[in-house]
């Protein structure tokens, strides 16, 4: 059954084969796009800024009025998204900042309880962030107003940390670019972009006959291009699935519920070989960009010359890699689906991601296996899906989930072949383990707070009896 409710899916439209005076237009497109985005990001990324990134239109009014539009020749159908993008890429980049600095602030073992309930309060409010940063005058939050605090003594301390690890961005790929709707139309089986010249539109053939009429993305491949295309879909609700599952994502498994199945078994093996596969291939190019600079340096342009035209380039380097992407991604959306079928699940509930105080692993091949991790991606599938499925999905705390036995709740022992318990004995997978730890920690969770429901429910009657 389908209910009304839709949800947002990006599908892939590709073009035929394009001339190079096409592919040449696009490139210009994408590296103007590029030189508006670094023009708002050296404007407007700096702390002077931080409380006027909304609403975003006025930004968009002063980069009009700037002259840089007019300067590069940008058709506003590509000009605009370029503005929106950027800020909200500055946007994002002060959001990260302030996790960063709130991570720190947990930390830090000088700062009492309300030096810290004051610079949380004034990390989440822009206006009063921006005047601290800016040394300005600023309203009292009502949340910090009766603290007993050192006011200067924190707003250094935000500075500081400020200064210390806010980084600007910068637009580093020249290939991609957006338009708004009125920037294209279609006609004969191409999409007609919106060229330099006023009334004339360059047609880019397309492989299928979808048609869009919201924003689209531009990716420049090598003699063709992609589109993203943002697609309206249903949501689909099932009235057969009814249960809730519990369940551990892994590393080398995908999942593990607490009853014991298991999908994507192979996930961690599929990584790991080509984590080993890109380690050596990566020990090899190393060494031929050696003698690439041992030729140069030692006169002789011929070898030089054959090592880079033979062995530097990318193109089948990336090809390959993005192939073995691709295919981990199959798969693990092939797993999601294969879960869903076979469990029914109404609610699904998994731990929330673990973020405070990562720290940088001390093996280069740890960092690279951490790096080809899927379990991001693995985690925004499980949502998406879920909520084309009208499915439940709940992140509770992982605090305990791991190290305590799910089976009489003593502190157990981690070891790589499994868990055990030297208290009453239990042992299976740490995976296994940590599934039924969720079940019981949510469950225990939804006791409480059916408790504390029926006491309030309780106390009203009484009250209303007397």
């Amino acid at each position: 059954m389908s209910s009304e409710r839709t949800i947002t899916k990006t599908i892939w439209q590709y073009s035929e084969t394009l001339p190079e005076s096409t592919m040449e237009f696009l490139r210009g497109i994408a590296l103007d796009y590029s030189k508006v985005k670094n023009y708002v990001y050296k404007r407007y990324s700096g702390i002077k800024s931080l409380g006027r990134l909304t609403p975003v239109f006025d930004i968009m009014s002063e980069v009009r009025h700037s002259g840089i539009r007019a300067q590069l020749g940008l058709p506003s159908a590509y000009f605009d998204p370029a503005i929106i993008e950027a800020v909200a890429d500055i946007k994002g980049m002060w959001g990260m900042l302030k996790k960063r600095i709130g991570t720190l602030i947990t930390v830090n073992e000088n700062l009492g309880d309300a030096d810290r309930i004051y610079l949380r309060t004034v990390l989440k409010l822009d206006k009063i962030y921006a005047a601290v940063l800016c040394h300005e005058q600023y309203e009292m939050p009502r949340k910090a107003e009766k603290l007993d605090i050192d006011v200067e003594h924190l707003n250094n301390l935000l500075r500081r940390l400020t200064r210390k690890y806010l980084s600007k961005p910068e637009a580093g790929s020249t290939e991609c670019f957006s338009m708004t709707p009125s920037g294209y139309t279609y006609k004969s089986g191409a999409i007609c972009l919106a060229s330099r010249t006023a009334g004339k539109r360059i047609p880019l053939p397309l492989k299928d006959s979808k048609i869009c009429d919201r924003q689209i993305r531009v990716c420049i491949k090598k003699d063709y291009v992609a589109l993203a295309i943002p697609l309206e879909t249903k949501i689909r609700k099932h009235r057969d699935y009814a249960s809730t599952v519990y369940i551990h994502i892994g590393y080398q498994d995908m999942f593990t519920l607490s009853n014991g199945n298991v999908y994507g078994q192979s996930l961690g093996d599929m990584t790991s070989l080509e984590t080993q596969r890109l380690t050596v291939k990566n020990k090899e190019r190393a060494v031929m960009r050696a003698a690439y600079r041992q030729s140069v340096e030692s006169g002789d342009r011929e070898r030089a010359g054959s090592i880079e035209s033979n062995n530097l380039g990318t193109q089948k380097y990336d090809r390959r890699k993005e192939k073995e992407r691709s295919k981990t991604q199959s798969f693990i959306n092939t797993e999601i689906n294969r879960m869903f079928a076979s469990e029914k699940p109404q609610r699904i509930v998994i731990t929330k991601p673990i973020t405070i105080n990562k720290t940088k692993l001390p093996s280069k091949t740890a960092n690279r296996n951490m790096t080809r991790n899927f379990n991001g991606y693995v985690r925004e599938r499980l949502a998406y899906k879920c909520r084309l499925n009208a499915i439940e999905l709940v992140e509770i705390n992982s605090k305990g989930t791991g190290v305590l036995c799910s089976c009489c709740g003593a502190e157990g022992v981690r070891r790589p072949d499994g868990f055990r318990c030297p208290s009453c004995g239990y042992q299976a997978s740490l995976s296994l383990n940590g599934a039924k730890n969720i079940e019981s920690k949510y469950n225990e969770g939804n006791y409480i707070k059916s408790n504390n429901n029926r006491s309030n429910i309780t106390t009203e009657r009484k009250q209303k009896v007397k």
